[in-house]
């Protein structure tokens, strides 16, 4: 892998699933002067200003805003890791937590007695100071450059923060990039379905019956959302599935 290739064009080629193994040090790019901010979405509800700021901000190297459509910031993936991080599932309320807290392996996944809102909030401040001692300011403050090398030793844990693993942080902020990009829109994330109009994603699935013979031909339609159906802004067939509506003619 070229060492210029960006990260949004490796998403659209390999997928989400695909494009998570990539290291930062081969897909970063320069955020283009034409990008934009969404326009102003519901208030926070865990992150804090400057929290949200640090997490626009490494969204926006991570995911970038190019030729090829809206990036993670302009998708709401900020808004959507806050609600997640607000949840359930920010404050492990389903999960065992009771230890021991052994070194796992890869294999066994998440190994840690904090909960995902700690590891944000800690890693966030942590990483702030860091910068702030070592490169003269916080890290939304810092030169592109800089930020991409900053992403890229927390990728490899050569950053040793005081209370939190850096490489685990930032696989836990590169899953959370992803799943806020190619999630349903409901979510709070992938804002005008610019991750699934990436890879082509037609979102709620319809009836293929008719197509179960049909193979090697591409299909492409406007995505479909769970919203779209709840809100009656998708057609549906008599057994309640979206009929898409095809962007290219299919050939028999």
């Amino acid at each position: 892998m070229k060492e210029s290739a960006d990260r949004r064009r490796l998403l659209k080629q390999l997928g989400v699933l695909g494009a998570a193994a990539l290291p930062v040090a081969s897909i970063a790019h320069e955020l283009p002067a034409h990008a934009t901010r969404p326009a102003p979405g519901p208030a926070f509800l865990f992150f804090s200003r400057l929290e949200a700021a640090f997490v626009d901000v490494a969204l926006s190297r991570l995911i970038p805003n190019d030729e090829l459509g809206p990036g993670a910031v302009e998708a709401g993936v900020t808004c959507f890791i806050d609600r997640q991080l607000a949840g359930a599932w920010g404050a492990h309320a389903r999960n065992y937590r009771q230890g021991p807290w052994a070194e796992g392996t890869p294999e066994q996944g998440f190994q840690s007695p904090m909960t995902p809102q700690e590891i944000y909030r800690v890693a966030i401040a942590e990483i702030d100071k860091h910068c702030a001692s070592s490169l003269g300011g916080g890290f939304a403050e810092l030169p592109v450059a800089a930020q991409d090398l900053v992403l890229r030793n927390l990728q490899s844990g050569a950053i040793n923060l005081p209370e939190v693993s850096s490489s685990m942080f930032f696989d836990m902020l590169w899953t959370n990039a992803q799943e806020g990009f190619f999630s349903d829109p409901m979510y709070g994330g992938n804002i005008g379905k610019a991750g699934w109009k990436l890879v082509g994603f037609p979102g709620v699935a319809a009836a293929y019956i008719e197509l179960i013979e049909e193979h090697g031909k591409p299909y492409r339609a406007v995505p479909v959302s769970i919203a779209d159906v709840q809100q009656g802004l998708a057609r549906l067939d008599e057994h309640g599935h979206p009929i898409h509506v095809l962007l290219t003619a299919r050939v028999r």
